[in-house]
């Protein structure tokens, strides 16, 4: 998940410093956090705005491109099997 997090975003190939790395991945869990959210509450395949609603209810501002990279990168795939693989 933490990769996943990661590629969300980081976009482009300028070097960060440790602080920085771990301020974009912790961005990045946000959307994955709404996501995962939306399983548990019962969305097998939460859709974007299944993820937007979660995170418009906590007043987290977010990005609508990171939110549908993030659906179409988790299209088809199953929480549970994601997680087991690391």
């Amino acid at each position: 998940w933490l990769k996943l997090a990661a590629s969300f975003t980081i976009r482009s190939s300028n070097w960060l410093t440790p602080r920085e790395a771990k301020s974009i991945t912790t961005m990045g869990m946000k959307y994955l956090g709404a996501y995962l959210m939306a399983v548990i509450g019962g969305k097998e395949s939460p859709t974007v705005d299944d993820v937007k609603a979660i995170l418009e209810a906590g007043g987290i501002e977010f990005e609508q491109d990171m939110l549908d990279k993030l659906i179409e990168r988790l299209d088809g795939k199953q929480a549970h099997e994601l997680i087991a693989e690391g």
